[in-house]
């Protein structure tokens, strides 16, 4: 477990870029994973992590790439359906040991019509996964009639990190290193929706100055009209401390060097 935990935090800084490619599972071919393995093979050397589900891990993520995988592994549900907790796990640990992941992820819906549906099945796969060893990621969904504020995040960080997830998943907001202190194992935050690339490395600056441990990032990574460039200007912020002026000029010079 700590071994496979190192993988995906690493050691010089204990922080992590995720490239967040599971997108398909409920959204299918979305702009920019139309073809996944044309978007994942230029990005996943620059990213610590890959979180990507077992059907795309198989047909396009070249076997000899040595990088950790955190398998998504709950799902049922898609875009078509008005409620999107609805979900269950999808995946089984023994396929999970078979692919040789470093850690599995599953989302919780606190507050929707499927809680205790999501809560239950988060504990059960945490069961399975302590018996091989592998950390489990709580990803903290968010339904529509849910708030993204401190209060409501704060407390379903929580109850995943009670439950025994051992990474959080889960969006920055106002207050968020009170979200961060009432949680007792790794945070790291979701990008979301596609923004502005200096928004988007506003959004990583802030995350990582209020006690996030990293960025589990994708569509503002491969739906960057740059996405080499923003992934390196991420990892400048995420790793190297970078403003964010200093990371935009990053993503600016690939973005300029790949125009010329």
């Amino acid at each position: 477990m700590r071994n496979r935990m190192s993988r995906i935090f690493k050691a010089a800084d204990g922080r992590a870029v995720m490239l967040a490619v599971d997108h398909g599972y409920f959204q299918g071919p979305t702009t920019g994973l139309v073809r996944p393995g044309e978007t994942i093979a230029p990005l996943a050397p620059l990213a610590d992590t890959l979180m990507v589900t077992r059907g795309v891990l198989r047909t396009c993520v070249d076997a000899g790439l040595d990088i950790p995988v955190v398998l998504r592994v709950s799902g049922g549900t898609s875009i078509l359906k008005e409620d999107l907790s609805d979900e269950e796990i999808t995946v089984s640990i023994r396929d999970a040991v078979r692919l040789n992941v470093a850690g599995v992820a599953m989302s919780v819906f606190v507050g929707s019509p499927h809680e205790r549906q999501t809560i239950k099945g988060l504990s059960d796969l945490v069961d399975e996964a302590n018996e091989v060893g592998i950390p489990v990621l709580a990803v903290t969904a968010v339904g529509k009639e849910m708030v993204r504020d401190a209060r409501y995040l704060g407390l379903a960080c929580r109850i995943a990190a009670e439950m025994g997830a051992s990474i959080v998943k889960t969006y920055h907001c106002d207050g968020f290193e009170s979200v961060v202190a009432g949680c007792p194992v790794p945070v790291v935050i979701a990008g979301g929706k596609k923004l502005v690339e200096k928004d988007a490395l506003e959004l990583t600056f802030r995350a990582m100055r209020d006690g996030a441990k990293g960025v589990d990032m994708g569509r503002n990574i491969f739906q960057s009209d740059c996405p080499v460039g923003m992934i390196k200007a991420v990892r400048a912020v995420v790793h190297d401390g970078a403003t964010v002026a200093q990371g935009n000029d990053v993503y600016l010079a690939e973005k300029n060097r790949k125009a010329r």
